[in-house]
């Protein structure tokens, strides 16, 4: 039976009905830091508290590409005819940006603040038949929670 892995451990918690993004948290300066690393990047502490970030976030900025990364990625991201696809930074709870895909949407349809909530999406497929998940951002409104 095929199943859905990861792409990363310890990058979001899955299986989980409801995923959640893996950050580490400074003990010494309260940096808050994704993906989850050993040292603290403002201060170099190495007591780091693992932390899970909201689920939900806002656009901060974005920018389109339409051509496939170089080797070694193996996505699956281009649809049918070379679509764009968009990468976002998007912001979670006014204390953290990070880079994620975005999902769902189109050029017009993106703008600076709009709500955006994580999802789980196929990266692509393994050896085995099993597909490899990853993480990306699609809008708030019309997210509903990974069936998988």
């Amino acid at each position: 039976m095929q199943s859905w892995k990861p792409v990363a451990e310890d990058l979001f918690t899955w299986p989980a009905e409801q995923p959640s993004l893996i950050a580490g948290r400074c003990s010494d300066c309260a940096a808050m830091a994704f993906p989850l690393r050993a040292g603290c990047p403002r201060c170099g502490g190495t007591e780091i508290r693992r932390e899970l970030l909201e689920r939900e976030g806002v656009l901060w900025s974005w920018t389109s590409q339409g051509f496939r990364p170089k080797a070694p990625f193996t996505g699956n991201l281009l649809g049918a005819g070379g679509d764009l696809w968009y990468v976002g930074l998007v912001e979670i709870g006014g204390e953290i940006r990070i880079e994620s895909l975005l999902t769902g949407v189109t050029e017009a349809e993106l703008e600076f603040g709009m709500p955006l909530r994580l999802t789980v999406i196929p990266f692509h497929t393994d050896d085995a038949g099993d597909t490899i998940a990853a993480f990306a951002f699609e809008p708030a409104a019309t997210s509903e929670s990974a069936d998988v």
